[in-house]
This record gives C-alpha cells, sequence and structure tokens, in this order.
C-alpha cells in the first residue's frame, strides 16, 4: 500500500457521513481493514450495523445524546477526549488501513476537543494510514493539513418540508 492520505468532507449539505460510508465499503470490499469512529453521536444510526454484514470493518460511537440545542454537559466532553485518546491508540496500532472520525468537526465546533490535540494524532499518523474526517464547520488548521477536501452543498432539503430522518435512508 502506497501513502495514506487525509480526507475532509464538511459542508451544510448531508451527505458527509454517507460518504464516508461508502469510502468504507469500498475499502472494505478491497481488503482492506476499517474503523469508523463517530464523535458526538449516541443513537444507534444503521450503518453501525454494517459490522455486522461486512468484514474488516468496526464501529464505534463517542457521544451520547444530542445536545445541539442545549449545549454539551461535562459527560459529552468525557466522552469525546476519551474517544480521541483510543482513534489516536487505533492509528498509532496500525491496525486499521482506513480510519473514519465522523463529526470531529463538530466535537471541535462544540469545543468538546480542542484543535492542538487533534492536529497531534493527524501529525502521527503511519505513512499508510488513510485518515477520514466529517462534519461542518471543518477548522482552517484542519483544512491546512488535509489532502482532500469536499464540501457538501446545500441546495434544497426535504426536510424543510417537513420529512423527518428516513430510516435507511438519512439514519
Amino acid at each position: 500500500m502506497g501513502k495514506g492520505y487525509i480526507h475532509i468532507y464538511t459542508g451544510n449539505g448531508k451527505g458527509k457521513t454517507t460518504a464516508a460510508l461508502g469510502l468504507a465499503v469500498r475499502a472494505v470490499c478491497a481488503g482492506k481493514k476499517v474503523f469508523f469512529g463517530q464523535f458526538v453521536k449516541g443513537m444507534k444510526y444503521n450503518e453501525v450495523k454494517c459490522e455486522n454484514y461486512l468484514p474488516n470493518i468496526k464501529f464505534k460511537q463517542f457521544g451520547r445524546r444530542c445536545f445541539i440545542n442545549e449545549g454539551p454537559e461535562k459527560e459529552d466532553i468525557d466522552i469525546a477526549i476519551n474517544g480521541l485518546k483510543e482513534i489516536e491508540a487505533i492509528i498509532l496500532s496500525e491496525e486499521y488501513d482506513v480510519i473514519i472520525m465522523d463529526e470531529i468537526t463538530i466535537a471541535l465546533y462544540f469545543k468538546l476537543l480542542n484543535i492542538e490535540d487533534v492536529l497531534k494524532v493527524l501529525k502521527n499518523k503511519p505513512y499508510e494510514t488513510e485518515l477520514i474526517l466529517t462534519g461542518r464547520y471543518a477548522q482552517n488548521e484542519l483544512l491546512d493539513i488535509a489532502d482532500l477536501i469536499t464540501e457538501m452543498k446545500e441546495v434544497k432539503h426535504y426536510y424543510y418540508d417537513g420529512v423527518l430522518s428516513r430510516d435507511g435512508i438519512d439514519k
């Protein structure tokens, strides 16, 4: 395997986690091992079931509840900090070819993590490891070190017509 790159999927449009999932499925089908860590999320989205159907993929959530409207509590911060430590150990173990840090930029935006700690983890990645970061509001420091950046732009969304997340499509 050659050099591993750092990808960022950001923006206000739908599809960041979905794009990361697509890459994860593609990697597993190519015989690679994938770790998919979800920051902030604690709800059991359908993607966490992937490990029941696909070999070589592991999911772990580093969140507990939705706090977008009320703000995070100390427990949310502790879970995120411990999640970053776990991801760092996973990266350094070189056990996985692809590591996804889903909603890491949201964890930074809500100050669950600090940018210096995240940058340290990213800068110490092994040469061949591919890292994928997702979430809105990607910080400039992350954009500066990324090798690939995709911005999802919302043009139209059925949510504004009252359609909530649909099972198997949006969650």
